[in-house]
């Protein structure tokens, strides 16, 4: 699975980073297996999001939509 950074999409800022910095939207192209989209729950002080057990002991990447 290999994920590479295209291009940079300019558009307005996304959101503030936590140093202030302006986040911009990115599009990555990405080879995998399978893909899941799920909504991330709240745990704790954290977030957490469920995948089914056959996925136990096998690399994922996670990119943020919104």
């Amino acid at each position: 699975m290999t994920a590479q950074k295209k291009e940079r999409i300019p558009r307005e800022p996304a959101s503030a980073g936590a140093k202030g910095n302006k986040a911009f939207r990115v599009k990555f192209e990405v080879f995998g297996e399978e893909m899941i989209e799920k909504e991330v729950k709240q745990s704790g002080n954290s977030g957490r999001v469920y995948l089914p057990p056959e996925w136990v002991g096998k690399q994922v990447k996670i990119i943020r939509i919104d």
